[in-house]
């Protein structure tokens, strides 16, 4: 007995778990990496992505990730319903624009060889600045723009410009040119309910977004 006493006692002693600690969470990525700053830079419509991702390519074959970081184009996603049929579809927030962190030079100017780089890719303008020097975004626009770039948690919805109340005219179907008033708009299911005037009666009937438009918009 004493000796099977004295082996329990010499078994080790079951591991804990192991937890993990902050410091072994990967930190989020910084919102202006050190030593370098956010620029604007204009670009042709509907090329920022192709922008985008020349950029990226040719600044990793030429080595200068020392000098340019992160290019992002940001976008939000949008659900339409048409017909019944939902379709899901991406929206750029700032349509033009494609957003450069990068280092500039001690006098404020683009090194040569990334200036010529970027100026040479196709579709791509200027940077926002004064005299030829790109101006470094502020603080809150920095904010805004790297929150726009977060991927959306929650399913996209339905973008209705309406609220209850609003004076709207029906632009197609049987109710074709008359007007109503919004009574209650549901972005779940892609609709609003209008009530309109028919046959001397107000009459509530419920329409696709998409049909109607405020009064007095062509």
């Amino acid at each position: 007995m004493a000796d099977e006493q004295q082996s329990e006692q010499n078994q080790p002693e079951p591991q804990q778990p192991q937890v993990e600690t902050q410091d072994q969470i990967p930190e989020e990525e910084p919102m202006v990496t050190p030593g370098m700053n956010w620029f604007v830079l204009r670009v042709a419509s509907n090329k920022e992505d192709s922008v985008r991702q020349t950029l990226l390519r040719k600044i990793k074959i030429e080595g200068y990730e020392h000098l340019v970081n992160r290019i992002l184009v940001p976008t939000e996603k949008e659900k339409t319903i048409k017909g019944g049929k939902q379709r899901i579809i991406e929206k750029k927030l700032y349509p033009g624009y494609v957003f450069v962190e990068m280092k500039l030079e001690n006098d404020g100017r683009i090194p040569q060889d990334v200036f010529f780089l970027i100026k040479e890719t196709t579709g791509v303008g200027d940077f926002i600045g004064t005299a030829g020097r790109p101006s470094p975004m502020s603080v809150p626009e920095i904010e805004k723009m790297l929150q726009a770039s977060k991927p959306a948690e929650e399913q996209p919805q339905v973008k209705m410009e309406f609220a209850k109340g609003d004076h709207i005219k029906i632009r197609e179907g049987p109710f074709e040119n008359m007007e109503g008033t919004i009574d209650e708009v549901l972005p779940d299911q892609g609709k609003v309910r209008v009530i309109v005037t028919i046959f001397g009666r107000a009459t509530p009937i419920e329409l696709e977004y998409w049909l109607v438009e405020r009064a007095g918009e062509e």
